[in-house]
């Protein structure tokens, strides 16, 4: 057995593996993160005066319109990532709320992604973010309410 054939198939073992632990990965990442946006945003709304108080500093325009928006946006799409419904749609708006996060709340951070990457991958919006960029990218997963309405609508 040369190198190159080790090499093959030691990769495809690997990929087998990997093949095999993507949707739990995936299962993971949206549950840990579909609840925690679900929290944040709950959070936002229960605490609705506090919440306009703070983008008010932040001289956001409408500051109640925009908490509203803001928190319902992470309670709703986050019970939808969570469960794996609309995933791939419901992350976009998830992600804009991060990135409306970074420009507004942690504008610090976002200009030190070049010069300072720790302090823009240590900000509060980053692990959302990069939560709803991977569902965006590669699916919920199998195991999902999308995927299960797939497969009935594929019979």
């Amino acid at each position: 057995m040369n190198l190159s054939s080790g090499y093959n198939k030691l990769d495809g073992l690997l990929t087998t593996a990997g093949a095999w632990l993507q949707p739990v990965v995936l299962l993971a990442i949206r549950g840990w993160w579909g609840w925690s946006f679900f929290l944040t945003g709950k959070g936002k709304l229960l605490n609705l005066e506090k919440t306009t108080a703070f983008f008010t500093e932040l001289n956001l325009p409408l500051p109640k319109l925009n908490a509203i928006m803001a928190g319902s946006t992470e309670c709703v799409g986050g019970l939808l990532l969570l469960v794996g419904l609309g995933s791939r749609l419901v992350s976009v708006p998830l992600m804009f709320t991060m990135v409306v996060a970074y420009a507004t709340a942690d504008r610090e951070a976002l200009g030190a992604v070049f010069s300072d990457p720790d302090k823009f991958t240590g900000a509060a919006p980053f692990l959302f973010l990069l939560a709803s960029l991977l569902v965006f990218a590669f699916g919920p997963g199998r195991l999902s309410l999308d995927a299960l309405l797939s497969k009935k609508a594929a019979k």
